[in-house]
């Protein structure tokens, strides 16, 4: 705060290169903060997920600041090719979200246009020693030479943070996927694409089921495409999803199977005066994301000129 009551805004940490030269596959895709914001994960267009961590003296410092650091960095996604539909697959990172912490390890859920993968992020920092049929480096021992039985001893060792991918969901999207959302059940997630949306458990990646679709018969009639999909922060049966005519539908699963019909619809009163009609309406008002509050009351969603809240 300034000394004259207004809040003032300024960079606490700056992350990345400022200049110019920076690699197509330099580019950030995406962001995203876990549960408790202690660590801050970013996608990029070359596939690769940096996870930063909040700094512990500058988190204690007064005034508190929020520095992070380079906590671990790994490989995400590669290129690929569709040979039936002869389309290149980009490694770009469209989302990353968090599951909430339930062990040591922290889980995260990354995607690009076609695949979404379920990444265990854990630290290791002690080594087993003294193993009876094998050596300290790994070779296995001849079994004549044991003579004795030895206890293995834990030692200390640096920190080492491991990525090790546990699950990978695919073929389930035919268009570019452009959301993924957990549920507050933690576990399952939604996954939503141009015309879709999946719904998925996390312990099955062969199946998924589909609880929203609006591709129409004939695709001349196609009027609108899905943009955003969220779950509900606190109830597990409803989520929204928004579309490129600048609508957010609020969806029940109770209702039915397949949610063709919204609970509730979110849109802007349509202007009367035709002068104010242009070709580039349906670009502005398309909306591009939709977020809603810890508190599920409010919604947050952008567009291509203003950001709106709404309440529920």
């Amino acid at each position: 705060m300034a000394g004259n009551g207004e809040t003032s805004w300024c960079f606490s940490q700056i992350k990345g290169a400022l200049d110019d030269d920076v690699t197509e596959a330099d580019i950030i895709s995406c962001v995203e903060f876990n549960d408790d914001g202690e660590l801050l994960a970013t996608g990029d267009k070359g596939g690769r997920v940096v996870i930063f961590q909040r700094d512990a003296a500058s988190k204690a410092s007064t005034p508190r600041r929020g520095e992070y650091n380079v906590y671990s960095t790994f490989q995400s996604h590669e290129p690929e090719f569709d040979y039936l539909k002869s389309l290149e697959i980009e490694e770009k990172i469209n989302k990353i979200r968090w599951l909430k912490r339930k062990n040591q390890s922290h889980f995260l859920l990354s995607t690009n246009d076609k695949t979404i993968k379920l990444w265990k992020v854990s630290e290791r920092d002690k080594r087993v020693e003294g193993y009876n049929t094998r050596e300290d480096n790994g070779g296995v021992r001849d079994p004549t030479s044991i003579t004795a039985l030895r206890v293995p001893s834990i030692k200390p060792m640096d920190l080492m943070v491991e990525a090790s991918p546990r699950r990978i969901f695919a073929n389930a999207h035919t268009y570019h996927i452009n959301s993924i959302s957990v549920n507050s059940d933690q576990e399952t997630y939604l996954s939503a694409d141009d015309l879709r949306i999946n719904l998925w458990h996390l312990e099955i990646t062969d199946q998924s089921f589909n609880i929203v679709d609006i591709k129409p018969a004939n695709m001349e009639e196609l009027t609108e495409v899905i943009t955003a999909a969220e779950f509900h922060p606190t109830e597990c049966n409803v989520f929204v999803y928004s579309s490129s005519k600048g609508t957010i539908r609020l969806c029940d699963m109770r209702s039915s199977a397949l949610c063709d019909r919204h609970a509730k619809l979110f849109e802007e009163p349509e202007d009367v005066d035709l002068t104010n009609k242009s070709f580039f309406r349906e670009i502005i008002s398309s909306i591009s994301d939709v977020k809603l509050s810890n508190s599920g009351r409010y919604m947050i969603s952008r567009d291509y000129l203003s950001i709106k809240v709404w309440d529920l």
